[in-house]
């Protein structure tokens, strides 16, 4: 994957992670995106390490549209040769059941999951127009496709994901651009933790682990440009 450029969104800890140290492992440049600065450092390093030609941290919270755009200005021209973006930004709520959310939680989700994926669709889709073609990738959930205790405004914030990522898709075929929904089940990330009560050990030794969602992203970023997956639903196999 030496040719590709790819701009991961999410990148210091889980899905995001794990992919970043995939595709450093299979010599792609790599665009990291994170809020913290400290882990986005390690990422970096890891990356490098691993075998990434090219690695550009940028600190941001791609939630804020001003502050990604900001934050993006000085990389202008490494952003245009960006062939790829996988977004594996996500969080949940512990207080998540419907009538303990508020505005103010409910508003925070929103922004987390369906704002922060809207806003590097809105960054990343016009350079790809430029450019002649890309591929968006966007990490939702099981839950945006069948009930689950995750919660309302988790459910209906991925399921807000997938349906934006199936619109971009939509409109944008025919600018060489393919979008692509993925669709984890329980996976072993820090999100656990924000569970009322978090996953027994039990639990988390039946869940996927991040590196299996590394590599259905990998597995679409290698399918040639002429081969689309709309969207691909992982499970754990024991549940």
């Amino acid at each position: 994957m030496s040719d590709r450029q790819i701009l991961i969104a999410g990148a210091t800890s889980g899905m995001g992670r794990a992919t970043a140290r995939a595709a450093a492992a299979e010599g792609a440049n790599l665009v990291l995106l994170g809020r913290d600065a400290a882990r986005l450092e390690e990422i970096a390093k890891e990356a490098s390490d691993l075998g990434a030609p090219n690695v550009t941290g940028i600190q941001a919270d791609a939630s804020d549209a001003a502050e990604l755009t900001q934050a993006l200005a000085p990389h202008a021209q490494l952003l245009s040769t960006v062939d790829t973006l996988i977004n594996s930004i996500g969080v949940n709520l512990v207080n998540r059941a419907f009538l303990e959310l508020t505005k103010e939680s409910w508003g925070s989700m929103i922004d987390t999951n369906l704002n922060a994926a809207f806003n590097l669709a809105q960054v990343i889709v016009p350079m790809f127009r430029k450019r002649g073609g890309g591929l968006l990738i966007n990490i939702s959930s099981t839950a945006a496709r069948k009930p689950d205790p995750s919660g309302a405004a988790y459910q209906a914030t991925k399921a807000g994901v997938m349906a934006m990522t199936h619109a971009i898709m939509e409109e944008e075929w025919q600018n060489g651009i393919r979008a692509t929904v993925i669709l984890p089940g329980m996976t072993d990330t820090p999100l656990l933790e924000k569970r009322p009560t978090p996953p027994t050990e039990e639990m988390r030794a039946k869940a996927l682990q991040p590196e299996d969602i590394a590599e259905a992203c990998m597995f679409v970023m290698k399918l040639p440009a002429r081969a689309h997956v709309s969207e691909l639903m992982i499970q754990p196999a024991n549940r």
